[in-house]
């Protein structure tokens, strides 16, 4: 009885194995392609640190998967403006809107107008909100603004904040044919961020998790091409 059992137990395990390896054989492998890790930034995690066999994948700005980045230059608009990244709007709440706003005090260096933050991209986005970020510390505040609305920007809840950045992906998903394609390719991944994240970080800021999230309404409502 126990070697029937354990036969069995094995075709299964190979079934298994089987099943699993012809899942992840249908993704490029350049997804998974190894980077020398000499070349990699302090914060970046590189595309090999993903298991491959556990259904896992990093969303590289080394590869096409970088398209699903904050960062990257998909253009879209939203609520009637628009936009050239998630990244530039997101960074663009830390700025002040207009001049009775109430970070616009003296002594503080805001360097860009908000308008203009909003239209880059990348690093220059992320470069520039660091300035918003500074500034938010030295007045000790803990929110940012979308159409005079204020919104508490670190946070556990799924709250306006995260509900803005949210309906900004979707319509960055929407509008990006190209962005709709690579995400529905990544099937049933797993997807992982490619810089590093703590646990206590905001749900808003859990990207990968957010177009996981997406990925399964498109599948649900059949709507994948």
């Amino acid at each position: 009885m126990k070697t029937i059992f354990g036969l069995l137990m094995s075709i299964y395990l190979v079934a298994c194995a089987g099943t699993s390896a012809t899942k992840t054989s249908s993704y490029p492998d350049q997804w998974w392609a190894p980077v020398d890790a000499k070349t990699a930034k302090w914060w970046e995690i590189l595309p090999q640190s993903a298991k491959r066999e556990n259904n896992e994948v990093i969303l590289s700005k080394r590869n096409e998967l970088g398209i699903l980045s904050n960062f990257a230059h998909t253009p879209f608009t939203f609520e009637g403006k628009k936009y050239e990244s998630v990244e530039g709007v997101w960074q663009a709440m830390k700025f002040p809107e207009g001049e009775s706003d109430q970070r616009l005090k003296k002594g503080l260096n805001w360097k860009y107008k908000r308008d203009d933050v909003a239209q880059m991209t990348a690093f220059e986005a992320k470069d520039a909100g660091g300035i918003g970020s500074k500034n938010m510390k030295k007045l000790g505040i803990n929110y940012v603004t979308w159409n005079g609305k204020k919104m508490t920007y670190r946070t556990s809840e799924k709250g306006d904040h995260y509900q803005l950045i949210r309906s900004l992906m979707k319509a960055k998903l929407e509008q990006n044919p190209e962005v709709k394609r690579i995400l529905m390719a990544t099937g049933d991944l797993k997807l992982l961020p490619d810089h590093k994240v703590k646990p206590e970080d905001p749900p808003a800021w859990r990207y990968f998790d957010i177009w996981m999230e997406l990925r399964e309404e498109l599948k649900h409502s059949g709507d994948q091409k």
